[in-house]
């Protein structure tokens, strides 16, 4: 069970953190908190298993890159582990899933890449069906971002 100031941390995470150079004391302020108690929170937080992760969305585009793909993989059900590891474990692939394949569509491992060009998101996944010894795949490419948003677990309370 939460309690409401951390339901009020939560929701302070989940939209953009300052860029400053400290980042916890700015929430905390908006919070009516100490910048130490924000801290204790977080890690009691993550301790519990309530935060898993905590990171930053890059927008790819932004930084050079310009294609994208999703990578639906047919692998076999006994080898699908370790194929998304070795999968998984390359630099150039930011989600990595298993899925229930179904009678029209045989894939059951997405990973998603991204590159430079489409050249390149080919190269790489050819580069990942070598390393994980599977053949039978296709690239999905993005050709416009329609939304972009993390999940919102508690909406931020405004003032006014």
């Amino acid at each position: 069970m939460l309690s409401e100031l951390e339901k009020k941390i939560i929701a302070q995470l989940q939209d953009d953190i300052a860029i400053t150079e400290r980042p916890y004391l700015a929430i905390s302020k908006q919070l009516n908190i100490s910048e130490e108690t924000l801290l204790k929170k977080l890690k009691d937080l993550y301790k519990r298993g309530i935060i898993r992760r905590f990171g930053a969305t890059i927008r790819h585009q932004k930084s050079g890159f310009q294609a994208n793909a999703m990578v639906a993989w047919q692998v076999d059900e006994d080898h699908i582990d370790e194929a998304g590891k070795k999968m998984a474990s390359f630099k150039a692939v930011t989600h990595c899933y298993r899925r229930n394949p179904t009678d029209d569509w045989p894939y059951n491992l997405y990973t998603m890449i991204h590159a430079k060009n489409e050249k390149s998101c080919w190269e790489i996944a050819r580069k990942l069906a070598q390393n994980a010894s599977v053949d039978t795949y296709t690239l999905l490419f993005s050709r416009k971002e329609l939304k972009k948003t993390s999940m919102k677990y508690f909406p931020a309370e405004k003032d006014g």
